[in-house]
C-alpha cells in the first residue's frame, strides 16, 4: 500500500526538469479535472496537490511518486 500523505507535509518528486519539493496544500479522494484533464483519485489512493518550493507552480500526484521529506 502506498504511504499516505497529509496537506502541510513536505515531499519530494522526480519531474521532466529534475528533482523537484513543496508542500501538500489538497489532498482529492474523488475524481477531479486538472490542467484540462480528469485525474484519477480515490479514498484508496487519493492524489496531492503540491507546491514547488522554488516556483510556487502547483503539481498533482499519486503517493507512489512522492517521497516524504
Amino acid at each position: 500500500m502506498t504511504r499516505r500523505f497529509a496537506i502541510g507535509d513536505h515531499v519530494a518528486w522526480n519531474s521532466e526538469a529534475g528533482r523537484v519539493s513543496g508542500r501538500i496544500i489538497r489532498v482529492h479522494v474523488a475524481d477531479f479535472g486538472y490542467k484540462g484533464h480528469v485525474h484519477h483519485a480515490s479514498a484508496d489512493d487519493p492524489q496531492y496537490e503540491i507546491q514547488s518550493d522554488k516556483t510556487d507552480h502547483i503539481a498533482a500526484h499519486k503517493g507512489a511518486a512522492l517521497t516524504l521529506l
